[in-house]
């Protein structure tokens, strides 16, 4: 990835467009660290770091949220809504016309997924402003006192961080390089990252006992990350490739057809998406009741206490949750009739599989089994590398190299690396027409 880093800066188009890529994210990380007036960071960093869900919000923002900044909701809404928009859109059947027309469709769901985006982000903000605005958080002297104004002043300006965030992400998309949400939630994990282990040299820099624990501590860390980063970029690479064979067909005085090729089946085809739907069930009764119940009742406390982050009967909802939501998104993305009838479309067959329903079942078989691999893979990934984590490097950083943060920047790199590659191979094609 770095030669291919190295060989973009040669070349001007990419050179320009990395640049301008570079400058939002810039920007993006500026806008993470200016503060809201009116909102006290240190007492609300405290507020947040007892809630697991705003927890790693604050995570994958970069620490915006904990330092109640402009940006402090960062790309959430937008991927919320996202995914809500996505689930309708594969329910509700003039969305399903919408998304096969083409770009016209796309723009109308796009525009769908910002409205959207907007409603959540307001009611983020809502919910941050009061369940955590308290008068240790919040400066009630900014207008002179009005308690209604104050809030209100700090939800605008939350929503309108958001939607600038999801302004700069589509900046980057256009006229930069790679997907601009990903790469501001990449930057953001890697910001956060970054923050922990500057906190672990911190303590190696105390001397004694100390000194030598945190030592310890970094080195296996750093051991245990590059191993599960190889092993994520191992399997996200991972597929079974399913051969097609096309019948050569004579049109007129042409022959077409008579070639071989395959239809890739990815082990981890989903992504982090299970995660992401899992840990949302999860996590949001716990931002519910801190919002609603900030100090506490007979519920919550039966709640951290059974299903809590680290508990046993956490772990295995998530992992249910996350079997039952990969096949769930499986399904919605790989249609096996539709395969089926194109290929058979088109003159193709599967070797030893006759065209049909018997391939629409063939690939079906297939796609279940890789898809229970990916799964188990992801209940793996979303459990065992943060119990790893917090028990060698404690909870500081856990959340920053979570299973879903580690996930996103070995994809978002993966997929940066691809477009970069396509970006220069487009400009020597260029260049050898001419």
């Amino acid at each position: 990835m770095f030669k291919t880093l190295a060989d973009a800066f040669k070349i001007k188009e990419v050179r320009n467009k990395l640049l301008l890529t570079i400058l939002l994210l810039f920007i993006y990380r500026v806008g993470c660290w200016l503060p809201i007036p009116g909102i006290d960071s240190k007492a609300l960093g405290l507020n947040v770091e007892g809630n697991t869900f705003l927890s790693l919000l604050s995570a994958v923002s970069g620490g915006a949220l904990s330092q109640g900044s402009f940006l402090a909701l960062g790309v959430s809404p937008y991927i919320t809504a996202s995914i809500i928009i996505q689930l309708l859109s594969a329910v509700i059947p003039s969305w399903q016309r919408l998304a096969k027309e083409g770009g016209d469709g796309r723009r109308k769901i796009s525009q769908y997924t910002k409205v959207a985006a907007l409603i959540i982000a307001t009611a983020q903000a809502i919910g941050i402003a009061v369940g955590f605005g308290t008068a240790d958080s919040v400066n009630m002297n900014l207008f002179a006192g009005q308690e209604f104004l104050c809030y209100a002043f700090i939800v605008i300006m939350l929503v309108a961080g958001a939607m600038f965030t999801v302004w700069l992400g589509e900046k980057i998309s256009e006229i930069g390089i790679g997907n601009g949400m990903s790469l501001l939630i990449f930057v953001g994990i890697l910001s956060s990252a970054g923050t922990g282990v500057m906190n672990n040299f911190k303590n190696i820099a105390v001397g004694g006992e100390t000194t030598q624990r945190a030592i310890w501590q970094l080195v296996l860390f750093l051991v245990a990350l590059i191993a599960i980063f190889a092993l994520v970029v191992f399997v996200d690479g991972g597929e079974r490739r399913v051969g097609v064979q096309y019948a050569k067909q004579m049109k007129g005085r042409k022959m077409y057809g008579g070639q071989s090729t395959y239809i890739p089946v990815r082990v981890n085809a989903n992504g982090v998406m299970p995660i992401i739907f899992a840990s949302s069930i999860l996590t949001f009764p716990q931002l519910l009741m801190s919002i609603f119940a900030p100090n506490g009742n007979g519920f919550t406390e039966w709640w951290q206490k059974w299903l809590g982050t680290g508990t046993w009967i956490y772990a295995i909802v998530m992992s249910l949750l996350i079997l039952a939501f990969a096949y769930f998104y499986t399904m919605l993305n790989f249609d096996t009739d539709e395969i089926s009838r194109q290929i058979q479309q088109n003159g193709g067959f599967i070797p030893g599989i006759r065209p049909g329903k018997p391939t629409a079942q063939y690939l079906g078989s297939i796609n279940k089994r890789i898809t229970l691999f990916g799964a188990i893979f992801l209940a793996f990934m979303a459990l065992i590398p943060t119990l790893i984590f917090t028990a060698i490097a404690g909870g500081g950083i856990t959340s920053a190299f979570s299973a879903t943060a580690m996930l996103i920047v070995v994809s978002v790199a993966l997929e940066f690396d691809k477009q970069l590659e396509a970006q220069m191979m487009m400009r020597n094609y260029r260049g050898f027409l001419k």
